[in-house]
């Protein structure tokens, strides 16, 4: 992948279900809300020095959404989720990484 792609769009998909990232390469992948909240990379759910996530999945909710989206600079984008979280950032290399689909994995 191109570590210079950014999305193009961000927004829900059209069932509501998952958020979708369009990507300047025309790429498109879509996130269930808890995977990506479970994946969190602030210092609250990550261990700082061993990078081992801390965050117990019990502790968030299976319907978890974000209430709000928002870019951070020209690299990444921030989530307030419905749980109350609000501190991880997510670069956007971090989170091409992480696309779930068939062809990334």
């Amino acid at each position: 992948m191109n570590q210079n792609v950014a999305p193009s769009d961000v927004g829900p998909t059209e069932d509501q279900a998952r958020l979708r990232i369009r990507w300047t390469d025309g790429h498109v992948s879509e996130f269930e809300p808890r995977y990506l909240r479970l994946r969190c990379p602030c210092a609250g759910c990550v261990e700082e020095m061993t990078g081992r996530p801390i965050l117990n999945p019990d502790t968030v909710p299976s319907g978890v959404y974000p209430l709000a989206i928002r870019y951070v600079g020209r690299y990444a984008l921030q989530f307030d989720w419905s749980d109350g979280h609000r501190t991880g950032i997510y670069p956007f290399d971090q989170l091409r990484r992480m696309c779930p689909c068939e062809e990334c994995a």
